[in-house]
């Protein structure tokens, strides 16, 4: 299983809306015969490559996958009936599949055609692996990481409005080593106003177009910001009121005449804006600031993950601090883990473990 995991994470960042998932298979004296990984949305699924490398070999061995084997048509066929007609003798599956037309049917399918099926092993990686895919189906939104940067007393600017870099080039590599993997980039509009961030991915590969969202309840957005520049690396989207859509009809062609998407959403509430995302297939966002965004998501309990990347600086008293619930920061995050980021500290856990 523990290969079978490392296979999956082939396909982080590449995958959306399809879980990233991993498979290999091995013979009854327990040699690996068979490797795969579903890497692409559309492509074949971890199993079959796996099968397809192990070809008359697969008979009478065991499959071990990362999550229950699909047995419905989708983009591609089910997998059950694969492993089935490669004359599989048993199946180690992870997980059981939380979409609706998958789970616990993969499983039946391949028990009444007389494979036995062992579940469980691994799961706990294996949710983690899919923290996005599951959110996005048992909760009806994406997958939420907040990311701040801050100075060691707590601050995350030098004064209100104003734009302080904080972090390393280090740090900035790892940041966006997790942009090369989320579907999209959130903001809000005063981030959008005081940083005119790009929100792009510049120090690592990402195959995939990013997008990125502005929450934009006023419609404060300005056409001239920088990241209507970059819309060869993906969509920008500019959520607002149903209100502010109406008021503002100019600022809204403007807006599109600089190649924005802009949705009007008649629930003002993040939570809402959120939902929206996965009707759009955003899975997953790196919510970057600012303050009174990050605040609504621990409000409205919406961070599952949280990356705090804290440089060895003092800013005073004078700046903004960091948004979050009441009480450490830290004292909200689970499997915690630090490293080190050049001279800056990475702090990070999880909120909301998935399940």
């Amino acid at each position: 299983m523990a290969r079978a995991l490392a296979n999956a994470t082939r396909g982080l960042g590449r995958t959306t809306p399809n879980p990233v998932v991993g498979a290999c298979v091995v013979t009854s004296d327990g040699v690996v015969v068979g490797d795969g990984a579903h890497e692409r949305a559309g492509e074949p699924h971890a199993e079959v490559f796996a099968l397809d490398e192990a070809g008359a070999r697969a008979r009478g061995a065991t499959l071990y996958c990362t999550l229950e084997p699909c047995a419905h048509t989708g983009r591609t066929g089910p997998c059950t009936e694969r492993i089935i007609a490669a004359g599989i003798a048993r199946v180690v599956a992870a997980m059981e599949d939380p979409f609706p037309l998958v789970r616990g049917r993969g499983f039946q399918k391949l028990r009444d055609s007389g494979i036995e099926v062992s579940t469980g092993i691994g799961r706990h990686e294996a949710v983690r692996l899919n923290g996005p895919f599951c959110t996005s189906i048992l909760e009806g939104r994406p997958f939420v990481i907040l990311k701040a940067a801050t100075s060691v007393d707590g601050r995350i600017a030098a004064a209100p409005g104003e734009r302080t870099q904080l972090t390393s080039p280090a740090a900035a590599r790892h940041a966006h080593g997790v942009r090369a993997q989320v579907d999209a980039i959130a903001i809000g509009s005063g981030t959008l106003l005081i940083d005119d961030p790009l929100l792009t991915c510049r120090h690592v590969y990402r195959e995939r177009p990013l997008t990125r969202v502005i929450f934009d309840r006023g419609l404060r957005a300005v056409p001239g910001a920088r990241v209507f520049s970059t819309l060869s690396d993906g969509p920008v989207i500019v959520l607002t009121s149903t209100a502010s859509h109406g008021l503002y009809a100019d600022r809204v062609r403007a807006l599109e005449q600089a190649g924005a998407t802009v949705a009007a959403i008649e629930d003002p509430s993040l939570g809402a804006s959120m939902r929206t995302l996965v009707g759009r297939g955003i899975h997953s966002v790196l919510l970057e600031g600012g303050v009174a965004v990050h605040q609504a998501a621990w409000d409205e309990a919406l961070v599952d993950y949280a990356q705090l990347y804290v440089a060895p600086i003092a800013l005073g008293t004078r700046g903004p601090g960091l948004a979050g619930p009441s009480g450490s920061f830290l004292a909200s995050l689970s499997e915690q883990k630090v490293r080190q980021l050049g001279p800056d500290v990475l702090i990070e856990g999880y909120v909301h473990r998935p399940h």
